[in-house]
């Protein structure tokens, strides 16, 4: 009985031991290419400038899919079928890539965006249905500040497959256009020349082209002016609330008033 176990033991050794030999080869050779093919694309990514979460993104993809074809491989040569196992896993990827549509998509807008950069972090942008400065450019979402310090996290098939407007792209300036309501009864020539005292005044207003004060509009109530002027991109707020400020404090003091007859 022991010389017939034996005997079975070195059939079933001479029959599969190649076998299994082989597959750890496979295993072992191909984790090593693997990660070589890993190496190499996240250098020639590095080299290209490639934002560094794209890098590390894509290696580890690239990574994975090669080890999946790995282990196919050494199952094959084992003798396992897998041409079921491969039917599996091409059907379970489907139905995940069909659950993930709007992760996908977010995430093919991303690869696209860090490619070819339509901005950059600190950009001023209008996309999406939202504005601000670009805090954060990630694979699936873009993170926005709003003027008023709100934080605005934007889907990155929303903001990439629509119109973007890149404040920032020629140079770092916005024009300012305010909108003030005065009453008829205050003197309108008054309003002008103090308003664009304050603007010259300011050195962070340009000059060219120079700041306007203009009537826009008549309500039943107020006559609207428009104030315009072109600052930097990084001043605008803070300029903006100096000339409302300002003009705050020549209606505290009576300015706009016509003298008394």
């Amino acid at each position: 009985m022991l010389e017939q176990i034996l005997a079975k033991a070195q059939e079933v050794t001479a029959l599969y031991g190649l076998n299994v030999i082989a597959a750890v080869t496979i295993l072992i050779i191909g984790r090593l290419a693997a990660n070589i093919v890993r190496k190499v694309i996240e250098n020639i990514l590095v080299r290209a400038k490639v934002d560094l979460t794209l890098v590390s993104f894509v290696a580890s993809l690239s990574y994975v899919g090669l080890m999946i074809f790995v282990i196919i491989a050494a199952l094959g040569q084992l003798g396992i079928q897998t041409t079921s196992f491969i039917a599996v896993l091409g059907a379970a990827g489907l139905a995940v890539g069909l659950a993930l549509q709007g992760s996908l998509s977010n995430f093919a807008a991303g690869v696209l965006m860090i490619i070819f950069k339509p901005f950059k972090v600190g950009d001023y942008v209008e996309g999406g249905g939202a504005s601000g400065v670009v805090d954060k450019i990630e694979i699936f979402t873009t993170t926005l500040k709003s003027p008023d310090n709100k934080t605005i996290i934007v889907p990155n098939s929303k903001i990439g497959g629509g119109i973007i407007v890149n404040y920032n792209t020629m140079e770092q300036t916005s024009l300012m256009d305010l909108q003030v309501g005065f009453n008829y009864k205050d003197d309108f020539a008054k309003i002008e020349k103090h308003i664009q005292e304050i603007m010259v005044s300011d050195s962070r207003i340009f000059k060219d082209p120079a700041p306007a004060v203009r009537i826009a509009k008549f309500t039943e109530t107020h006559v609207i002016f428009t104030v315009k002027a072109k600052t930097s991109t990084a001043d605008y707020d803070a300029v903006a609330g100096m000339i409302m400020i300002k003009i705050k404090e020549l209606f505290d003091n009576n300015t706009f008033l016509p003298p008394l007859a």
